[in-house]
């Protein structure tokens, strides 16, 4: 099996089985995040003990990639400490990132062809399976709208 049709496998998984999602009405936190470009939509529920991700729920709607993204994104977060969420967070937005290349008019590439940073594929487990969504621009913010959203969340959850 090709490395590519395994990631497949894992997208489609946890788009056709979804992790966590269903409602948790008396979370810690509770964060909406949107997608105008494409109408994804999550709900986001974080239960917070001790510093530690004791339970995330989410009720969302919209495309595969997104359900799947948020999906991983929960099972890679539950039981982990508030730094270390914070963490994966911002390796996971790093590698969505387009890195020095950007997309011309035309449809061609540009820029100075510097490789992305690596991803430690270790770290992000499942989630290493979503860095091929770069290649389409219009779909990384599908793929982030659950991070963005937890971390607005995370960061209100501070502030009180």
């Amino acid at each position: 099996m090709d490395l590519k049709d395994l990631y497949r496998d894992v997208i489609v998984d946890h788009n056709r089985n979804p992790r966590n999602f269903r409602a948790m009405p008396d979370a810690d936190r509770h964060a909406e995040g949107f997608n105008p470009l494409c109408g994804d939509e999550i709900s986001l529920f974080v239960d917070v003990r001790d510093g530690i991700v004791d339970d995330v729920r989410i009720a969302a709607q919209g495309c595969s990639i997104s359900q799947s993204s948020a999906s991983m994104m929960s099972v890679a977060i539950k039981g982990k400490a508030l730094d270390e969420v914070r963490d994966i967070a911002r390796e996971f937005k790093s590698m969505m990132s387009i890195h020095e290349t950007t997309i011309g008019g035309d449809g061609t590439e540009a820029g100075d062809g510097a490789e992305p940073e690596p991803v430690d594929e270790k770290r992000l487990g499942d989630l290493a399976a979503l860095q091929g969504v770069v290649k389409f621009p219009p779909r990384i913010k599908c793929a982030t709208l659950a991070w963005i959203t937890l971390t607005q969340g995370l960061d209100e959850l501070a502030e009180r």
